[in-house]
Parts: C-alpha cells; sequence; structure tokens
C-alpha cells in the first residue's frame, strides 16, 4: 500500500496542471497554423527548383542544337562563298561555271532551310529562357514568403518556448517538495495513460476528466486513510480527495 502525505498528495495536482499546460503547449507548438503555409511553400519550392533543373537542361541542349544549326549555316555559307569567288574571277570554263552556278543555287536553297532550322532552335531556346526567368522569379518571391512565415513561426515558437521553460522550471519546483516515491508513481501513471495521472475528487465528482464511482467505490475511496494514496481500479488514476463541494 502506497502512502504519502495529503500536502503531497494534493501538490500532484499542481504538477498535473503544468503538466497538462506544457502538453497543450507543444501540441500548440506542433500545429500552427504558420507550419503548413511554411510546409506547402516549401513543397512549391522543390516543384519550381526541379522544373528549374529541366529546364536548364533543356537550355543546354538547345544551346548545343544551335550551335550545331548556326556551324550547318555558317558550313553552306562558306563553301557558296568560294563557289561565288570562282566565278567571280572568269577563271572557270563556261561548263564549270555552269555547274558552279548551279550548286550555288542548291547551296541558297540548303542555306534558307538551315536558316529556317536555326530560327526555330533560337526561338525555342529563348521560350525555355523566358520560362526559366519566369521559374527564378517564382523561386524568388516564395523564397520572399519562406523567411517571412519563418520568422513569424520562429517568433511564435520563442513565444512557447518561454512558455513552457517558466513551467518547467515551476514544475521543478514543486516536485522538489513532493515525496519521491510519489512522484515516480506519479511519473509510471502519467506514461501510461499518455498524459493524465492525477485527478482531484470532491464528494463524488472528480476534476479533470469525468469518472464514475459506485456508492460503495466512493465509500471504499473516502474511509481509506487520508495517507494511503488510491488509484482507480481501471485507469490507475491517483484519485486525490478534496473537501466536498
Amino acid at each position: 500500500m502506497t502512502t504519502a502525505p495529503v500536502a503531497d498528495q494534493r501538490r500532484l495536482l499542481d504538477v498535473q496542471a503544468l503538466d497538462t499546460r506544457a502538453a497543450k503547449l507543444n501540441h500548440q507548438r506542433r500545429s500552427l497554423p504558420v507550419l503548413e503555409t511554411l510546409a506547402e511553400l516549401e513543397a512549391r519550392l522543390e516543384d519550381i527548383r526541379r522544373a528549374q533543373v529541366e529546364e536548364r537542361t533543356t537550355i543546354a541542349d538547345t544551346r548545343r542544337e544551335l550551335t550545331k544549326a548556326e556551324g550547318d549555316v555558317e558550313q553552306v555559307r562558306q563553301r557558296a562563298a568560294r563557289h561565288q569567288t570562282r566565278l567571280d574571277s572568269g577563271a572557270v570554263t563556261a561548263k564549270d561555271a555552269q555547274a558552279l552556278q548551279a550548286e550555288l543555287e542548291q547551296l541558297a536553297k540548303r542555306q534558307a532551310d538551315l536558316e529556317e532550322v536555326e530560327l526555330e532552335v533560337m526561338e525555342r531556346l529563348e521560350e525555355a529562357e523566358s520560362r526559366l526567368a519566369e521559374l527564378e522569379r517564382q523561386e524568388a518571391a516564395i523564397a520572399a514568403d519562406v523567411a517571412r512565415h519563418t520568422e513569424t513561426r520562429d517568433a511564435e515558437w520563442s513565444t512557447i518556448d518561454g512558455e513552457l521553460a517558466s513551467i518547467a522550471a515551476e514544475r521543478s519546483t514543486i516536485v522538489e517538495e513532493i515525496e519521491p516515491g510519489l512522484m515516480r508513481l506519479y511519473d509510471r501513471v502519467r506514461e501510461r495513460t499518455g498524459g493524465l495521472a492525477a485527478i482531484a475528487l470532491y464528494g463524488s465528482r472528480t476534476e479533470g476528466t469525468q469518472l464514475d464511482f459506485s456508492l460503495t467505490e466512493l465509500d471504499a475511496i473516502h474511509s481509506a486513510p487520508p495517507e494511503q494514496v488510491v488509484q482507480h481500479e481501471d485507469y490507475g488514476y491517483i484519485i486525490v480527495r478534496m473537501d466536498p463541494q
């Protein structure tokens, strides 16, 4: 049979009140609305940065494609220039001149086709660069939102942490005055129930959570010696008997 001074048993209610308040604050800390907002913003940033990687890859590939297209155009242009120089020199036969002229016409068509390809690649490059610039603009805007909401979160956390520290200090002071064995029992019950360990009983009415007792149970509780620590048969809660109200 566990016994403890009545004053110590009643101090458990002060500890329970502090622990309940701390649990609520910790839940509040974990469920601040700003945390959900930050999570959404971070997810959007991740999507945007993934899209940026894809666009940068597209840009790099398109630039290589453009370099090749420009090279193809330049190669045809230089070949046409050489043929034209030969024609202009007058140092070719009429037959050769005719062949050169025919090839110049073919090269002109080839150059036009290649320049069309080059233009199409340039347009695709410009579009990809424009998309990347827009993604970078969006990233900057969202990053600013993240920074602003992070400040809000940190401020709210700081306030809650300050309250938690105050509660911890007050709890430590009270616990020092309670018989160690009783505190060990309290902590075991609280761990088993997930937070609730000590309940005040005023006559037949409990405070902290609603418990129903039969007349026989109530009689046994109230007839137990004052220093006997009474526990609920089903849940193990420590029943702290108070003066009836």
